[in-house]
């Protein structure tokens, strides 16, 4: 397993998770284990883009149909192996139970508010995009749903992105569907539907509470089989219903 330097694990945080399995393990997936987890070395395409070669394909298209009725689309994140995502759950972690004196499971509840738990990312894919519009100045941090709203910078953006995306193949992840459960109403992130959907495919076949229990980043000791049956429901499946 990589390892990073800046941060040390206390004894506790190194134990793997030991949980029992929910979903039997299918061989012989189109997609392998590494790729659908971030562990994999993928081709990608686009200097600052990152993208599967169709997803960034399609992604030029639709910035080009984009700056043609004004607006310069900008990449805030795309593919992010596990390793990076694993840095980021750990640094939120640490925020929330050391500098913030959270308990470790309200502490793991206020992560998966937006971020997700290593290996679970649909930002593993190479197919996931979060993005704004270029041209307006704008301060503090961008990915915020009020900026996305009437009045916000990225309003007429939002607007042009509901209308257009989907021609491109890309539709919108996390909706504000007032059932929709999980992850919250995320309006910059969008996902190239015609990989992500059989990646999604060859992800609910995993295995993923005894992959998970091979892992050692911060908190993982807490997750209980409940609580992933909940997580992979509601974070991972309870989604736009066009990328299912």
């Amino acid at each position: 397993m990589k390892r990073r330097t800046f941060i040390k694990k206390t004894a506790v945080s190194g134990l793997a998770c030991t949980l029992p399995p929910i979903f039997p393990v299918y061989p012989d997936l189109e997609y392998s284990v590494d790729e659908l987890m971030g562990k994999a070395d993928i081709e990608l395409f686009g200097e600052g883009i990152n993208l599967r070669k169709e997803a960034f394909e399609s992604f030029e298209k639709m910035k080009k149909a984009a700056y043609s009725d004004g607006f310069d689309i900008k990449m805030i994140s795309s593919y992010r192996d596990f390793y990076r995502q694993e840095g980021i759950w750990e640094r939120k972690y640490l925020r929330f139970t050391e500098d913030n004196g959270m308990q470790p499971l309200d502490a793991i509840d206020k992560i998966i508010e937006y971020s997700t738990i290593p290996g679970t990312s649909r930002h593993h894919w190479g197919t996931d995009i979060d993005i704004i519009d270029g041209y307006p100045k704008t301060s503090g941090d961008v990915l915020v749903p009020e900026k996305f709203e009437a009045g916000g910078p990225f309003a007429d953006f939002k607007i042009w992105l509901d209308e257009n995306s989907e021609k491109f193949g890309y539709y919108m992840v996390y909706t504000n569907e007032p059932k929709r459960r999980g992850f919250k109403y995320e309006p910059w992130h969008y996902s190239y539907a015609p990989i992500s959907i059989p990646m999604l495919t060859a992800y609910r076949k995993l295995n993923i509470l005894k992959l998970l229990q091979k892992e050692e980043f911060l908190g993982c000791e807490y997750f209980t089989s409940g609580f992933l049956r909940t997580y992979i429901q509601n974070n991972i499946l309870d989604i736009n219903q066009n990328l299912l």
